[in-house]
């Protein structure tokens, strides 16, 4: 269907296609979090029970992340956008679910209001007050001389917290998306607060739908994971069978 993927700056975009048997114009892009990559366990997870119900899917990481090209000290959500574009161009004639956790939630949303290709929405816990999140997950890291929750892999910098700055916000974009929304989050999530699913849930065009998942956390760990996995596929499936 496609080989290299690259973004506007050249840099690849590593990947895993889980192909189903048959000619499937249905395809589910799965995007990760700050910090994660596409192996991320939730992401994993989904990829291979969609393929599972016949549903291909493509995970991927965004750039500066995983295998992927790029500096992690230079990915922001808007160069993710851009990044979630240029996948958008390699599945052409595709008729696309885009599901996106925390960040990646965010950087699916922000697409989805510029670009009609999106034809099915699906929100993983998704970072809705960027500045207030910057803030308080980073607000004590000195960018350009921290790390993001103590990961020596994941250094805070400047361009971040100015692009989640300059967001502020993604409230705002809601009312240009009309497309199928689901939105998932856990009642024990302390990385963002499920009240900002709710909130933003309430401002979203129908058809939407909101799944809140009982002890689960922010990446939907253990026996969340079967749970929270289990109800997106069968939404996806059944919003894939109603463009059909």
């Amino acid at each position: 269907m496609f080989d290299n993927i690259k973004n506007s700056h050249g840099e690849q975009l590593d990947y895993s296609f889980h192909k189903v048997e048959g000619d499937r114009k249905n395809i589910v892009i799965l995007g990760h979090g700050v910090t994660g990559d596409k192996d991320r366990p939730l992401i994993a997870a989904l990829a291979q029970n969609l393929t599972d119900c016949g549903i291909p899917a493509l995970r991927f990481s965004f750039s500066g992340n995983g295998n992927s090209g790029g500096r992690f000290t230079e990915s922001t959500i808007s160069k993710e956008v851009a990044d979630l574009g240029a996948v958008l161009d390699a599945l052409s004639n595709c008729v696309i679910c885009y599901v996106g956790h925390s960040m990646g939630s965010t950087v699916g949303l922000l697409r989805a209001s510029q670009d009609d290709r999106i034809k099915i929405l699906v929100s993983l816990a998704g970072i809705v007050h960027t500045q207030i999140f910057a803030e308080t997950e980073f607000g004590d890291v000195t960018p350009g001389a921290g790390v993001m929750w103590n990961e020596p892999g994941c250094p805070l910098s400047r361009a971040y917290m100015d692009d989640m700055s300059r967001i502020k916000t993604v409230l705002n974009k809601t009312s240009k998306i009309s497309i199928p929304w689901l939105f998932v989050h856990g009642t024990e999530d302390d990385v963002v607060p499920i009240k900002d699913s709710r909130e933003i849930f309430n401002k979203a065009n129908n058809p939407k739908e909101l799944i809140e998942i009982q002890n689960a956390d922010h990446v939907f760990s253990e026996k969340s994971t079967n749970v929270m996995v289990t109800q997106v596929v069968s939404w996806i499936n059944t919003q894939f069978n109603r463009l059909n």
